[in-house]
């Protein structure tokens, strides 16, 4: 292999595995490995064949003419099929080289000005619009990007710039990037699976995990591996090996005046999800959108309806006999819009339906809904390659049914004092897991507005020290509330109640919960899911224009989104329900049995207390409801055998 070149073309599945009469066109996964020395490049093609299933259409390998940086690539094919947009591309004077993973949805007007100064392309595809803007405008790129992307640029230098690689993660966190540093490696990849690392787990990672659901921010549940942050870039320099990361954005202070006309805002937010629906379209394959019946989806589908001259192809699962089953809301939104609606009905479901997802999970959520998440994008990817879907409405619009609980309860109980509060939630957190009550009480530990941080479904400071052995709980010590102060930290931003609410999901359990389930479970697909609500645009009009008066007030939430619903979606449509894809978990985990259950915690480590996993079983057994408990530990224990 020559350095300086793309060493590797495409590889294919076999073709029996391929869909009948269909070409893969698919989304990518990227991996690099830099040494301060000499980097080998069978090491880095061995970690980037773990990523085959984010994008089994082309694989490329290229190396640094002083042989210390590796770059790979599963091949993207969603925007310009053909070769020019192979990657790792390399920039016309051999100084730049770029691996791509994602879609820059302005890609068209950012070439119509990079061409107008001076920039010629040979492609018709983003990942060579992306490394012209990088040339012209460097890391202040990332200023005029609007997409999802995680990406990374070599720059071998010249005699007045040392070599560097660049790394960057989109606004929101759509896209994952990990990277494990030491004092002569450095790797990086799209998933966790693809950076060799060691067994040993974080510890603060993991008492983040069992309170939250998921490990946010930069952290990781292993040791010497960590998160790139959504709206972060790093500049790793080749000289010294040090690394600097710093915050590009950030939400904006919200500068509403209170007094704001709600059909006015809706005019506004009509035009911009009109135009981020519009731009997530444009794909060189087919593209359809997933449909719940929930609000958020819902005017997705109304916008693609109201932007395409073509039918709009939409997704649901229904689960027949079941009190979960709104495929029928789904199925009005669908016949509203005349669109080519699929159905995916779930029949004689169980726990086992894990087993199909468990070879893709290599850092755990505790988020159920991964698994009908996973089955609805199977479903279209049997259509489509693209698929838009509704993440983000909530926490921009108000959504989530926390924000009206905490308002009604501030205003119900708000005379009561703190002391009592604090002493009521003391007292349920001694409670057996799975009380009914319990957690309500216990999250009322620092008044009725904090609950969204106190009463998590997972396992609160007390549970966490029951669970795990007391040498584990020893270790942590005074940093055992760190998963609760991380969500204070989010609260303590925002400028009123519902303002700190939703900054906090927005900034938590967006990025690295619903996110990252959205990404491994379309990517076990190949499948790739755009979120029209997370368009830059929209993000900063609601959270820097929207008053909270037009989010959540009276007890009625989602107040903008509803005058939207008034105007594109079925009138008798009922827009109060919080509606997503979910599954009956608790009579599953129920059906499937203490010995079932426990042996699926075979792998958790020995820091956990057995004897209290086993009472969560039987708790759930005899109908206490510990079902998201249950599942979280099972979603570790799959992850700690797939390492």
């Amino acid at each position: 292999m020559s350095f300086g070149q793309i060493c590797s073309s495409t590889r294919q599945w076999p073709s029996q595995l391929l869909p009948t009469g269909k070409r893969l066109n698919i989304v990518c996964g990227i991996a690099g490995f830099i040494h301060s020395t000499s980097a080998d490049p069978a090491r880095l093609e061995t970690q980037l064949n773990k990523l085959i299933h984010r994008g089994p259409d082309g694989n490329g390998l290229w190396s640094s003419h002083c042989g210390r940086v590796v770059f790979g690539h599963r091949r993207l094919s969603v925007i310009d099929l053909s070769n020019h947009s192979q990657q790792p591309m390399i920039s016309p004077d051999g100084r730049y080289t770029i691996i791509f993973n994602g879609e820059l949805y302005n890609f068209a007007a950012l070439r119509h000005t990079l061409s107008s100064i001076g920039h010629s392309f040979q492609s018709t595809g983003d990942t060579e619009v992306l490394l012209a803007a990088f040339i012209h405008w460097g890391p202040a790129c990332l200023e005029y990007l609007n997409g999802m992307f995680a990406f990374a640029i070599h720059d071998r230098g010249n005699a007045h710039t040392p070599a560097s690689i660049f790394i960057a993660r989109d606004r929101a966190g759509e896209k994952p990037l990990y990277f494990a540093p030491s004092a002569s490696e450095f790797w990086f990849a799209s998933e966790l699976k693809a950076l060799p690392h060691q067994s040993a787990i974080d510890l603060q990672a993991l008492n983040h995990y069992l309170s939250l659901g998921y490990i946010p921010a930069g952290m990781c549940l292993f040791s010497g591996v960590q998160k790139l942050p959504p709206a972060h870039c790093a500049k790793l320099s080749l000289n010294t090996f040090k690394l600097d990361i710093w915050r590009y954005w950030s939400l904006p202070p919200n500068q509403s005046s209170g007094l704001e006309d709600g059909e006015a805002l809706a005019d506004e937010a009509a035009a911009l999800i009109e135009d981020s629906v519009r731009l997530r379209l444009v794909a060189d394959v087919p593209v359809g959108v997933m449909l719940s019946g929930g609000l958020d989806s819902s005017l997705v589908v109304g916008a693609a309806a109201r932007v395409s001259a073509n039918p709009v192809q939409t997704f649901t699962i229904s689960l027949p006999g079941s009190h979960l089953d709104e495929a029928h809301h789904a199925q009005k939104v669908a016949s509203h819009f005349g669109t080519r609606h699929h159905v995916l009905p779930l029949q004689e479901t169980s726990l086992q339906l894990l087993d199909g997802l468990a070879p893709f999970i290599d850092e755990p959520i505790a988020d159920s809904s991964i698994l009908p998440a996973w089955m609805v994008f199977g479903l279209a990817r049997q259509q489509v390659t693209v698929a838009l879907g509704g993440d983000g409405g909530d926490e921009l619009f108000g959504g989530y049914s926390d924000y009206t609980t905490s308002l009604a309860d501030a205003s119900r109980w708000g005379w009561v004092p703190s002391t009592i509060m604090a002493g009521a939630a003391s007292a349920a957190a001694m409670l057996p897991a799975g009380v009914r009550g319990r957690n309500r009480l216990a999250s009322l530990r620092h008044g009725p507005l904090q609950q969204m941080i106190w009463g998590r479904p997972y396992f609160d400071m007390t549970l966490r020290q029951r669970i795990l052995h007391r040498d584990a709980v020893n270790a942590l010590g005074e940093e055992l509330g760190q998963a609760e102060q991380f969500l204070l930290q989010q609260f303590l931003q925002g400028s009123d109640p519902v303002d700190s609410m939703t900054r906090t999901h927005f900034n938590s359990i967006l990025p690295d919960d619903f996110l990252v389930k959205v990404d491994r479970a379309s990517m076990a697909h190949s499948l790739e899911v755009r979120a029209p609500f997370l368009d830059h645009r929209l993000i900063e009009f609601a959270f820097g224009r929207v008053p909270s008066s037009w989010k959540v007030q009276n007890g009625e939430s989602r107040r903008l989104q509803r005058i939207l619903a008034r105007r594109w979606l079925p009138g008798d449509l009922d827009v109060k329900r919080k509606q997503g894809f979910s599954i009956p978990l608790n009579e599953w985990l129920r059906q499937a049995g203490e010995a079932d259950l426990m042996s699926r915690m075979e792998s958790l480590p020995t820091l956990f207390n057995l004897d209290e996993v086993r009472a969560l079983v039987r708790g759930h057994m005899a109908g206490r409801a510990n079902g998201g408990r249950l599942f979280a530990l099972i979603m570790l224990a799959i992850a700690l055998k797939n390492a």
